[in-house]
């Protein structure tokens, strides 16, 4: 009797194990069809904020004393737009501080200021260029011989770009840029997610001042998530930056509002850049848009006016609101990979912006690729986390433009042409 007991719980215990794996199977699989993943905790260094900064915000009535005869005595004082420059210092142990300065934004500020990467105990610097800089006139139109790398949705990941960059020789180790006169794309979804955001805008900041200086280009396209930011919908962006915000003396919009350098940085940016004849767009381009008799540079500075503005159906004019929509917005569609485009009306649009393909981010595929025969490209990879593991393991890949030649690039420095 015992035996057939036994027996019995044995098989039904053999029969849960076997459906338990199978199930497990089954979840696996529709997890990575879905290009879902599972995070493996958080280094403890993700969490650190001692060392943060800077964070930059405009004081236009700041008044700053400086020394022109090198005597102790201020010799004039420079009155006109000046900024607070913010540090979190020390630690839980020993008590957090804060370093706060106020400097002139002209172009003699020459001191650099360096941003701190805890994960590796490593710092980086960057020079901050005047107001007049910020402007939100950015050409909508480039056109050069030169090369083009495109990267989108890296989603605060600093390391990780950072490895990618120098693995293809974009940049050295030293950070110094290699790249020439080539075009760096960067597709959107800068923000939100990863530990890193700080790092990766600043980081971003002084590769457009190191490419300008040999020629090059980086070109910064908003995201929707770039625009939730500024909106200040922080729904996705990692939980470290609301006690950061907290311990500046400001709220997480301040760190994107039109008072902070980052986010009027941000808000100077376009949503769609024509490159070397290429159409770069995070989401796409809806053919109501194509069909409006609008150029590149007008669709930019209408989109612009409503990057703070949170989308409501009615909160814009017919034509505007087809720009900024959840859904046909150049930010936010997803029609490409929904069905809702073809081969014709894709042709139709590039005909329009007189381009050759079109290369959007914002939908996850398993590899870079190109789909509608060539004419588009799609970037958005899952990539590496730089203070969390993950099953599956993520991989950074990029897009490689070069003599009219696409190649996808991958983390490991393989080069495939598409």
């Amino acid at each position: 009797m015992l035996k057939r007991a036994a027996k019995r719980i044995a098989k039904s215990v053999g029969h849960f194990l076997l459906v338990s794996f199978v199930l497990a199977i089954i979840g696996v699989g529709v997890l990575i069809s879905q290009h879902g993943s599972i995070d493996i905790g958080d280094a403890p260094l993700a969490y650190k904020v001692g060392g943060e900064g800077p964070f930059v915000f405009f004081n236009d009535e700041t008044q700053i004393g400086t020394n022109v005869t090198g005597s102790d005595n201020v010799g004039a004082d420079l009155l006109g737009t000046g900024v607070e420059i913010n540090y979190i210092r020390g630690s839980r142990e020993e008590n957090f501080f804060i370093e706060k300065r106020s400097v002139p934004l002209t172009n003699q500020t020459a001191e650099p200021l360096k941003v701190y990467f805890a994960l590796e105990d490593a710092t980086f610097t960057f020079n901050l260029k005047p107001l007049d800089t910020l402007n939100t006139n950015t050409p909508s139109v480039y056109e050069s011989t030169a090369p083009i790398l495109a990267m989108s949705d890296l989603e605060g990941n600093y390391k990780t770009f950072r490895d990618f960059l120098i693995t293809h020789s974009v940049i050295n180790e030293n950070l110094e840029w290699q790249f020439g006169e080539g075009h760096l794309v960067l597709v959107g979804d800068m923000v939100d997610r990863g530990f890193s955001t700080t790092q990766l805008l600043w980081f971003i900041y002084k590769l457009e001042q190191d490419a300008q200086k040999a020629g090059g280009v980086v070109h910064y396209i908003i995201g929707n998530h770039e625009l939730k930011n500024l909106q200040g919908n922080f729904k996705s962006a990692a939980n470290k930056y609301i006690p950061i915000a907290g311990l500046i003396g400001k709220s997480q919009a301040d760190l994107f509002s039109h008072n902070s350098y980052i986010g009027r940085w941000l808000a100077s940016k376009n949503t769609i850049e024509k490159i070397n004849g290429h159409l770069f767009v995070h989401g796409g381009i809806h053919e109501d848009i194509a069909n409006l008799d609008l150029s590149l540079q007008q669709i930019n500075n209408k989109s612009k006016a409503y990057y703070r503005q949170m989308y409501f159906p009615g909160v814009a004019d017919k034509v505007t609101e087809s720009l900024i929509s959840t859904e046909t917005g150049l930010a936010w569609y997803r029609g490409y990979f929904k069905g809702d485009a073809s081969n014709t009306s894709i042709q139709q649009t590039l005909d329009k912006f007189d381009a050759r393909s079109i290369t959007v981010g914002h939908t996850l595929q398993f590899k870079v690729n190109k789909q509608f025969d060539g004419r588009v490209f799609a970037i958005d990879v899952k990539h590496p986390n730089d203070y969390r593991g993950s099953f599956p393991t993520k991989h950074s890949e990029a897009l490689l433009i070069e003599r009219e030649n696409f190649y996808r690039l991958t983390e490991t420095g393989e080069r495939t042409a598409l």
